[in-house]
């Protein structure tokens, strides 16, 4: 029998994803109402700037002042997709001590203080959802903390920013430069005026922390993430890259210990082959992979981020948390009851891509050769280039914890030969 009260719910930001939810909540409402089992209602929309509200969006449920919205003490549940990390952390914990679920799609507070926010909501019987934060439109988080919560998750490996797969992908494609690319991007809406977010590697850091914790039911924060950015690729890197079989992706990557003691997480380009299923991940799409004991391989793809889709993953939580309401119960909360360490990233052990300029002259390969083997870094290939007294050295090594690949570096930059190191790059997916 269907509930005829309507569940009211507080939307706290109307930007790209807020206003496609305010709209789709609109539109479908018949739908929403028959998929929950009782009518849902926007109450209320807050918002900073009310002259920037989008059309279609009813401006008699516009307000500025988000904290009086959330604690009007009719709300079921609150929708946060303003982002950062105040005032969203204290409009939800308010949303959470007035007996309300939160939806959320803010990835930043979540990989922050996922952990706070979860023992508040547990607190006051209430649900955190958030799916939306992680990878747009693809169902990810749910997967992880319900579908696979009978088995074991080894490693998450996946491109989980849009940006910078574009940004590579035209490098790649195109053999533009970064600045190229970048700007291309900005011009085509996948890059936002200032790019640092994506293109420095935060935003996928974020995701990773959070993929990290519930694949490994432990708990991984952003500062737990080794991070580094797209920024210093260049077209060289993504031409060597080919004649390797490979192309460039910036990867997150978590991954349990062969030993099961501890886990890493960790954001960074990389090398991966063509015929590595990421490899053919273009243009602003998203992917990722889960390696599981039982299930095997698992690939999640589809687009990370937008208006619309991101709305898609909103709603697809807002229905969960709604039939939870209906039902008097909460959804799965915070597993962290490994408690695993996350090991620091000069213990992660990985294949490099070293791209040395060095003289022309007899006798530097040995040299170079011997500074790995003092260094206990096994080399799998070689390829040598001169011209004019000088020549670049690139270098692939078998597996070697990043430490030992950081002395061996630091050993190479001393030598009279070396001019200078031009790259380094990991070598992941094989």
């Amino acid at each position: 029998m269907m509930r005829t009260r309507p569940l009211k719910v507080a939307l706290l930001g109307c930007g790209v994803v807020g206003s496609e939810v305010a709209r789709i909540m609109t539109t479908h409402a018949d739908d929403l109402t028959a998929r929950i089992g009782a009518p849902v209602e926007l109450a209320g929309i807050a918002v900073r700037r009310p002259d920037r509200v989008r059309e279609g969006v009813p401006a008699e449920l516009v307000t500025t002042d988000a904290t009086a919205l959330v604690k009007r003490g009719d709300i079921d549940v609150v929708i946060e997709v303003i982002g950062g990390i105040e005032p969203a952390r204290k409009l939800i914990t308010t949303a959470f001590e007035q007996g309300a679920s939160v939806v959320s799609a803010n990835k930043a507070l979540v990989a922050a203080d996922g952990a706070a926010l979860h023992a508040a909501a547990e607190e006051h019987g209430a649900d955190l959802y958030y799916e939306a934060a992680v990878a747009g439109a693809i169902p990810l988080v749910r997967p992880l903390r319900e579908s696979l919560a009978g088995d074991k998750v080894n490693r998450v490996l996946g491109i989980v920013n849009g940006t910078t797969n574009f940004i590579l992908d035209k490098m790649d494609t195109s053999g533009a430069g970064y600045s190229e690319a970048l700007d291309e991007a900005t011009a085509l809406g996948y890059a936002e005026a200032d790019p640092t977010a994506d293109v420095e590697g935060f935003d996928a850091a974020a995701k990773a922390a959070i993929l990290a914790g519930i694949a490994f039911h432990t708990r991984v924060t952003i500062d737990d993430v080794h991070r580094e950015g797209i920024t210093e690729v260049t077209a060289a890197d993504i031409a060597s890259a080919k004649r390797m079989g490979c192309t460039v992706k910036l990867l997150a990557i978590c991954e349990r210990a062969a030993d099961g003691a501890s886990v890493t997480a960790r954001v960074h380009p990389a090398m991966i082959p063509l015929t590595h299923p990421l490899a053919s991940v273009r243009e602003a799409y998203n992917a990722v992979f889960v390696e599981s004991e039982a299930a095997g391989q698992l690939m999640f793809y589809g687009p990370g981020a937008g208006g619309s889709p991101t709305a898609s993953a909103v709603l697809g939580d807002l229905v969960a948390v709604c039939r939870n309401k209906l039902s008097e119960a909460t959804g799965p909360g915070e597993s962290a009851y490994t408690q695993l360490p996350v090991s620091p990233m000069g213990e992660v052990v990985t294949r490099y891509h070293i791209s040395l300029d060095v003289a022309d002259k007899p006798g530097v390969l040995a040299q170079v050769a011997m500074v790995f083997a003092e260094h206990g870094v096994s080399i799998d290939t070689v390829r040598q280039q001169g011209k004019d007294g000088e020549a670049s050295l690139v270098v692939v090594t078998h597996r070697a914890a990043d430490a030992a690949l950081s002395s061996t570096v630091e050993a190479l930059r001393n030598l009279d030969t070396v001019r200078g190191v031009a790259s380094i790059m990991r070598v992941e997916g094989e």
